[in-house]
C-alpha cells in the first residue's frame, strides 16, 4: 500500500493523465463523490463510473494499491479523521451524554429506514418458503457476522430445532459438503465479498443447497452464489469495520424474516415457546 502522504486523492491527480481513458472515468467519479466511494462494492463503483469491474481493479493497482479494499481504506482514511453519526451530525469531542444519544439514535434509525425502503416483498416470501421448506438450516457468518448468524439460529429454536449455527471456517466448508438439496444456509456478510465466505458458500452451491444472504451489496460475489439476497441498509466504511448501525439493520432484517416464518405456524410457535419456557423455569432464580 502506497505511502498516506500524499494521500489517495493526491495520488489520483498526479497519476491522472497515466491513466487509460476507462480508468479516468472511474478517476472522475472518485474525485467528485470522496464521501459516497468509500461505501461501494467494487460493482457499485463500476457502474456508477460507466466501467467493468476489472477497469477499477487495474485502476486501483495502477494507484499502487494490492486490491480494492485497500484503496476503500486509503479513502476512508483520508476523509474521515473523526467519528460522524451523520453527515449533518457529526460527532464531536464537545457532545453532551443526551447530545451523543440523540446522534446515535438518529442514525440507527436511519439504518433501519434503509433497510425498509430495500426491502423486496417477493424475495422475502422466497426466503420464508425456503426456511419452511428446509430439512436443515446453517446459519453462518465470519467475524462479527457470526454473532448475528447464531443470533439468527437462537431466534429461530422456538420455530424448529433444524437451525443450527456453524462458526469456524474449516468447520463451515466442512458442514456444506455434507448438505443435501433439501438443505439451506442463512448466511450474514455485510460486505458479501470474504475469501471465507466465496469457499463456504461454492462448496454449498455444488451440493445443491439453498442459499439465503443477508448483505448490503446486492451484486457482490456473494449475492452471484445466493437463491435469494435481502438488502439491509446503512452505509458503513472501512474504519468502521463491524458498526452498531450496520448490526442494527441486519437485525432488523432478521427480525421480519424470523416473524414472517413464525407467522405461517403460530399455533406450532406458541406451543414451543411454553414448553422452552418450562424446560428453563429451573434456571432462573
Amino acid at each position: 500500500m502506497p505511502d498516506t502522504t500524499p494521500n489517495v486523492f493526491d495520488t489520483i491527480s498526479q497519476s491522472y493523465y497515466e491513466l487509460t481513458a476507462a480508468e479516468r472515468k472511474t478517476a472522475d467519479y472518485v474525485l467528485k463523490h470522496r464521501d459516497r466511494s468509500q461505501y461501494l462494492s467494487i460493482g457499485e463503483l463500476a457502474e456508477e463510473s460507466g466501467v467493468a469491474e476489472a477497469t477499477v481493479s487495474r485502476f486501483c493497482r495502477r494507484l499502487g494499491y494490492k486490491g480494492y479494499n485497500a484503496f476503500k481504506l486509503a479513502i476512508a482514511n483520508a476523509g474521515a479523521p473523526k467519528p460522524a453519526a451523520a453527515a449533518d451530525k457529526p460527532i464531536r469531542d464537545s457532545d453532551a451524554p443526551i447530545e451523543l444519544a440523540r446522534k446515535l439514535y438518529a442514525v440507527e434509525s436511519e439504518a433501519m429506514l434503509q433497510t425498509l425502503s430495500l426491502l423486496r416483498p417477493a424475495e422475502l416470501d422466497r426466503a420464508v418458503a425456503i426456511l419452511r421448506g428446509a430439512r436443515k438450516v446453517l446459519c453462518m457468518g465470519q467475524g462479527g457476522s457470526m454473532i448475528l448468524a447464531s443470533e439468527a439460529a437462537h431466534l429461530f429454536s422456538v420455530y424448529d430445532g433444524k437451525f443450527v449455527p456453524v462458526s469456524d471456517s474449516h468447520m463451515q466448508v466442512i458442514a456444506a459438503a455434507t448438505l443435501t438439496e433439501a438443505d439451506a444456509v442463512l448466511f450474514f456478510s455485510y460486505s458479501g465479498a470474504t475469501k471465507d465466505m466465496m469457499e463456504t458458500l461454492t462448496v454449498v452451491r455444488e451440493q445443491g443447497a439453498k442459499i439465503i444472504l443477508i448483505t448490503r451489496f446486492p451484486r457482490s460475489p456473494g449475492a452471484q452464489l445466493a437463491d435469494v439476497v435481502l438488502q439491509c441498509g446503512s452505509n458503513e466504511s472501512p474504519l468502521e469495520h463491524g458498526s452498531v448501525p450496520a448490526r442494527i439493520a441486519q437485525l432488523f432484517l432478521l427480525d421480519i424474516l424470523f416473524t414472517r416464518v413464525t407467522l405461517t405456524e403460530p399455533d406450532g410457535c406458541r406451543a414451543n415457546r411454553q414448553r422452552i419456557a418450562a424446560a428453563l423455569a429451573d434456571k432462573h432464580l
